[in-house]
């Protein structure tokens, strides 16, 4: 991961940015993406040579003031207003020495375990912040075992999407996927956590570009709600609208799968050894 990724988002998002979306005029001889540094300076009340610095990475540390007149100016939803925050807080001072303190949940609260099981008969399974699958429904084993993304000893979300060739055929929009994967492995501990660190080391070399390359891309915050296609080896298509659920205290994070349509909720039954009905279609 960058040394510099907040300075790597401030641009990115600057380069994003058209000049007609805040007010200024577009010209015909512009050789820069987006705005210019000086454009978004003006915009935030802030000077060229300090934005530079900060895009740069010679400046980890603007005040909330400084934070908060950048994300006016650049126009940022609440959630890559968060992002923004938790970049300049993961490059403070201590922030590699409070990181290695902790390592990842690797068990599940019996209050949790039961929330769990009241989701039954709902494809529902529980991740650490490194992507290691804890406990799951019955409904998600027979959801994801067929898929293989519970086989070997410790069962890893990241691992399987990335190494396994399974995968890519499960998902229909692999790429959304993965692309989500690495924003959970980014927002959900610190960026100098070691464990996130080695995963990120090992998954360089499995995986290869694939999982390097959205590593080094501009940060961004995880899907929370959506929409998988997921191809099953014995329930045919499925197409599964999920919700995740944070529990920050544990470091873990609840995803439940339901039914998008009526088809897939036909299938989910059957895979349960249901009477049709058990799991409704959930949409919007």
């Amino acid at each position: 991961m960058s040394d510099n990724e907040l300075g790597t988002f401030l641009r990115a998002r600057r380069e994003a940015i058209t000049p007609d979306e805040v007010g200024l005029p577009t010209g015909s001889r512009r050789r820069t993406p987006g705005l210019r540094r000086a454009e978004l300076a003006t915009l935030a009340g802030i000077s060229v040579e300090y934005l530079t610095r900060l895009e740069q990475g010679r400046d980890h540390h603007p005040s909330p003031q400084v934070l908060g007149v950048l994300a006016d100016a650049l126009r940022l939803p609440v959630t890559e207003r968060v992002l923004l925050r938790r970049l300049v807080k993961e490059a403070g001072p201590g922030a590699v020495f409070c990181a290695a303190a902790v390592e990842p949940t690797r068990t599940v609260r019996p209050t949790v375990r039961a929330m769990l099981d009241r989701l039954e008969p709902a494809p529902a399974v529980l991740i650490n912040w490194i992507g290691d699958i804890l406990a799951y429904t019955t409904g998600y084993r027979r959801l994801a075992g067929p898929l293989g993304v519970l086989d070997g000893k410790q069962p890893n979300i990241l691992r399987y999407v990335f190494t396994d060739e399974r995968a890519c055929a499960a998902y229909a929009d692999w790429d959304r996927v993965a692309d989500e994967q690495v924003a959970h492995l980014r927002n959900e501990a610190s960026l100098q956590d070691p464990y996130v660190a080695a995963m990120a080391d090992e998954l360089t070399v499995t995986a290869g570009a694939s999982f390097a390359d959205r590593l080094a891309a501009v940060p961004a915050m995880p899907r929370r709600a959506g929409t998988d296609l997921v191809t099953h080896p014995e329930a045919g298509p499925l197409l599964l609208a999920y919700e995740t659920l944070a529990l920050p205290d544990d470091g873990l994070r609840m995803v439940v799968h339901l039914p998008a349509d009526d088809a897939t909720a036909t299938a989910l039954d059957r895979l349960n050894g249901r009477q049709p009905g058990a799991l409704r279609v959930v949409s919007g």
